[in-house]
Formats: structure tokens, sequence, C-alpha cells
């Protein structure tokens, strides 16, 4: 059964459903791109005589645009958190779309030729190990000066997560001052010392939350490492109010003979303003390289860096939800793995989600923009949930 078909026979089921929070799933669609923001003022200003006759309009309106709608939407009443939580009783109907839902790239089935298998294989990188690697969080909350980013343990909650279920072994520091930050970073990136690592005050995710590292620490197949703090142009800060450049942070990860993580992926997520500019927003008007023949690679490959706001700007955290980009990052990865979207095709979502952000109750005056500020993966990323 198509997507369609799935929202027609269960059309009076979800539309009042979605009565329940008209404003929530209007906001939603929008921000998923599944409707104009013509469409959405529209919608927020239609003459009808009750909130029935909106949610019939939303509905119609999603079904004329085609299938790849349909589905989003599907998709959309099915995998976001908030959603589920608000409109409880679509459970009834959520679980005819399961079918429809790409199987990850990683798990999927290929029946072509074995050249093109291999071809296949050589253009995506391989995460077999069990756990597939570590994710490192440095979550910098509270601050030296008094100063506490209310909020930032939303994040690092949400980000231990989703990356648990994406197959990491997910390992917290709390608090570091601009040297520790280094040091960690630096014994993570080696991993040659174990006793380093017992002194610094780990912490391991697991069903029940933060509990104290018991096992000794190996890299995988990947590297994820989040960064949540203050910062300024270009660097994060230490709980002291020093600052760590970000550039010296990957620098720490270059490729060498002697690292674990060489010719493997890795991934910086940084939470940190970088200035202290509100960014305003602006109004939409309508709308080959040879390779070399020696099997070696440079030194800064295989990084990615995606930062929460672009230079000189601030990224906007609530004091209780977290922050904007890391939320949703998590978000994005819940929908996107299972669909087998690459990890740059996600943070583009990630962008433009947080683009369509108001921080402020008069449209445009305070806006965030997130940036993928450095790519050098030579291959695709794919993150797949464990039980796929």
């Amino acid at each position: 059964m198509s997507a369609k078909d799935i929202i027609r026979s269960n059309k009076t089921t979800i539309q009042g459903i979605l009565c329940g929070d008209p404003t929530l799933i209007l906001n939603k669609v929008y921000e998923k791109d599944l409707i104009t923001k013509r469409e959405y003022n529209n919608l927020k200003s239609i003459n009808k005589e009750s909130v029935e006759g909106h949610m019939v309009e939303l509905v119609d309106k999603i079904m004329n645009k085609g299938e790849k709608t349909c589905q989003d939407f599907l998709n959309l009443l099915q995998t976001d958190d908030e959603v589920k939580s608000t409109y409880p009783d679509l459970k009834r109907i959520q679980l005819n779309y399961s079918l429809l839902l790409p199987k990850p790239v990683q798990a999927s089935s290929d029946a072509r030729s074995p050249e093109c298998k291999r071809h296949k294989k050589d253009e995506q990188y391989q995460l077999n190990s069990r756990p597939v690697g570590l994710c490192l969080i440095i979550n910098n909350e509270n601050f030296e000066s008094g100063n506490v980013r209310s909020g930032s343990s939303k994040d690092a909650r949400s980000l231990s997560e989703v990356f648990s279920w994406l197959g990491f072994r997910v390992l917290m520091c709390k608090d570091l001052k601009k040297d520790q930050m280094d040091h960690t970073l630096q014994c993570f990136a080696s991993l040659s010392n174990r006793s380093q690592l017992q002194g610094l005050s780990l912490q391991e995710w697991s069903d029940s939350g933060f509990t104290d590292l018991q096992q000794p620490t190996e890299h995988g197949d990947a590297f994820i490492c989040c960064i949540l703090s203050h910062g300024e142009r270009g660097a994060v800060l230490g709980i002291d109010g020093k600052s760590l450049s970000i550039k010296e942070i990957t620098r720490t990860f270059k490729a060498t003979d002697q690292s674990a993580l060489t010719g493997k992926p890795k991934v910086f997520l940084i939470q940190a303003c970088q200035g202290s500019r509100t960014q305003r927003g602006v109004l939409l008007k309508d709308m080959e390289a040879d390779e070399s023949p020696l099997l070696t690679i440079p030194e800064d490959a295989d990084l990615l860096v995606a930062l929460a706001t672009v230079e000189d700007n601030k990224a906007f955290r609530h004091v209780i939800d977290g922050t904007w980009f890391v939320q949703s990052v998590c978000q994005q990865l819940k929908e996107g793995c299972p669909r087998g979207e690459d990890i740059i095709t996600i943070l583009c979502r990630v962008n433009n989600e947080v683009s369509l952000k108001e921080g402020s109750c008069r449209p445009g005056a305070a806006k965030q923009m997130p940036e993928i500020s450095r790519v050098t993966l030579r291959k695709r990323l794919v993150l797949s949930p464990l039980s796929s």
C-alpha cells in the first residue's frame, strides 16, 4: 500500500488526532519542508469555522503533493519524538507504515554484480566493529565564573541515547578547563596509555544513565566527538574561560602511522557560540580528480566538523530543552539513519531545520545557521542502528 493510500484510509482518524494540537503539527510540517512558507501562512489564517477544518485542509494539501511528501509526512508522525508524545493515539495507525521505510544501506541486500558490490563497498566506510567506535562527549556546564549552561545535560543525554542506539560506546567528561580538554583529546587520539584515561574522571552511558568507567577503552571503526560549551570565534572555552581552537582540536587527530584512527571517519559536533553577534533573518524571494596509485592518504583525511553556528554568531540554548543544534542533530539521526542516509545528508537537514527556527517573537530578529565547516571524508559515512 502506498503512503498516499495509507493516509487516505486513515484520513478521518489522523485528522481527529491532530486536532489535539493543530499548531504543533503545522509547525512541524513546515520545518520539514512539506509545505511552503506561503502555504504555511495560508493554513494559519484560513477562514474555517473549526479546528477540524484546518486539519482537513492540511491533510488534503499533503495528499495533493504526491507520494514522496506523503511518505515524509507519515515518517514525521512515526519518528518525531515531540509528535509522538503530543499525539500518543497515532500508535494505532503507525504500524501500517513500517514497510515503507527504506532499509539501512549497510543492511540492505544488493542483487547487482560482484563488481558493482565491490565499488559500492569501496565508496562507503565499513563499520564492522562492535561497538562501532567511541563517542566522546565533553560537557562544560558549570563555569568558574559562576555561569551555568542550563540545558546542556539534556543535550548530553540526547546525544548519549542516539549514539548508543547507533552502536557506539558513549563516554563523557564534565566541566573541563582548557588544558584538561586538550589533554583528554590527546589521550583519545592515541589511546596509547590506558592509565591516563583512568585519571580523566570518565563516565560511561548505559540504560540506567551515566556510571563510572569500568572496561578498557579501545577505538573501533569510527570516532565521534561532541563538545558542548561556550565558545568564541574559531574556538571552544574551558570552564576556566580559556579558549581551545577548533583547528587545534582536529589537528590532534591527524592521521599517523601509529594512530588506531588512521583511515577511519572522525566526526566533531561542536555546540558553542562562535561570537557575540545575533544573526538576522532575511525574507526569501520566490522561490573529477586523478587517483594516486600509492596506498596512502593525507594526514588531514577522514574528518568532518559541524558547528552549531557560523563564524561570529551566537548559538541558542533552551535552559530545559537543550540547544537547537544538538536536539536537531539527534532527531535527524533518528530519522535519517534507518533510511540509510549518510552523515552529510543528515547534517544538511539539521542546517535547514535549525535555520527555520526563530529566537525572537519578531520574525527574523534572531536566527541561527549551523555550518559543516570542514569535510575531508573520503567515503560516505552511514551510521545504522544496532538492530538493523
